[in-house]
């Protein structure tokens, strides 16, 4: 029995850049931290049973690998040369489609927990590009690097994607005093709308290979807000991030009619209303999680949104990436 664990993520800047048809063009630039919401995987390799159970929302029980419906379970399998006698269970602490990652937080804990079942070490780096591969490359999903990255790294860290597609990464310079004031400034809200991100992102991707495209241009202005991010925080100076925050959102419903919708634009304009300085949907838009940047009191926010029927989710920064947690 093996059991990963793979944190989710809160996307602080940049979000966007890392989609192939921006950074083959532009190069890409992520910032983003991992927290302690997180998507277990467990893998276990029956004696006597051939069969293969996929269980997640839904339970598959198969005769071979290839007639998986879980397109990202089957390919993970299919990589490793699984072809049966397996079994595969998933939960998660954060519901799919809510623009969490949860996509690539599957994926990464799964093959993380693969390579502890074939003793395939590898480098977390070769981690995330492992799955990056079959998200991009093999299953030609609408995707960028950031989930499966920040899957697999956690912490603060940042992406550097030259157009190329090589990532390099490193660890935003950011103080314990620093880290744990931003944690008691942010405050997270479920909307209670899940979303196909996919197809969100396919427009964007589309739009993103025409170089003046309005989604192009308004990716280099959420670049160029991404660094400036990047620097606030770094620096400490907090209350410019959540000005920030504003701004990426204002530059990010400009790239498509799905990324707001009347309710979510009341929604963020009562929070700012009462207190926040700035906030965005996070993920492709549409739905899932709104993250708000509070400078004073989280209260006048944190009533108005539960009053609309938005739940909260508490959470803390969570510095590792993907563990395993129990190989017997």
């Amino acid at each position: 029995m093996i059991l990963t664990r793979t944190p989710f993520r809160i996307p602080l800047g940049g979000g966007g850049t890392d989609l192939p048809s921006f950074y083959q063009q532009h190069g890409g630039f992520l910032f983003s931290a991992a927290i302690d919401k997180y998507m277990y995987i467990a893998i276990n390799r029956p004696i006597v049973d051939p069969l293969v159970y996929i269980r997640y929302s839904r339970t598959e029980i198969v005769e071979h690998v290839s007639q998986i419906q879980n397109q990202l379970a089957r390919a993970a399998l299919e990589q490793y040369g699984i072809q049966d006698r397996i079994e595969i269970s998933s939960m998660s602490d954060v519901p799919a489609g809510t623009g969490m990652g949860s996509s690539g937080s599957y994926l990464v804990g799964i093959l993380k927990g693969l390579q502890a079942l074939t003793r395939r070490g590898s480098s977390v780096q070769d981690l995330a590009e492992e799955a990056c591969h079959i998200e991009i490359d093999l299953l030609k999903k609408p995707v960028g690097k950031q989930d499966q990255y920040l899957a697999a790294f956690g912490g603060f860290t940042i992406m550097d994607i030259d157009k190329d597609g090589k990532v390099k990464v490193s660890n935003a310079n950011v103080s314990y005093e620093t880290i744990e004031e931003l944690q008691s400034k942010l405050i997270l809200f479920y909307t209670g709308i899940s979303r196909d991100a996919m197809s969100i992102l396919g427009e964007q991707s589309a739009a993103a290979k025409k170089e003046e495209s309005d989604v192009s241009k308004s990716l280099l202005q959420i670049k160029d807000i991404g660094m400036e991010i990047k620097n606030s925080i770094e620096q400490g100076n907090l209350d410019n991030f959540g000005r920030l925050m504003d701004e990426h959102w204002r530059v990010k419903k400009m790239m498509s009619n799905k990324m707001s919708d009347p309710k979510i634009d009341r929604l963020y304009a009562l929070a700012k209303e009462k207190g926040a300085l700035g906030g965005k949907i996070m993920g492709a838009g549409g739905g899932g999680f709104f993250v708000f940047y509070c400078p004073n009191d989280k209260k006048g926010v944190r009533e108005a949104m539960r009053a609309e029927g938005l739940k909260e989710m508490p959470f803390r920064f969570e510095n590792e990436g993907a563990k395993t947690m129990v190989d017997f």
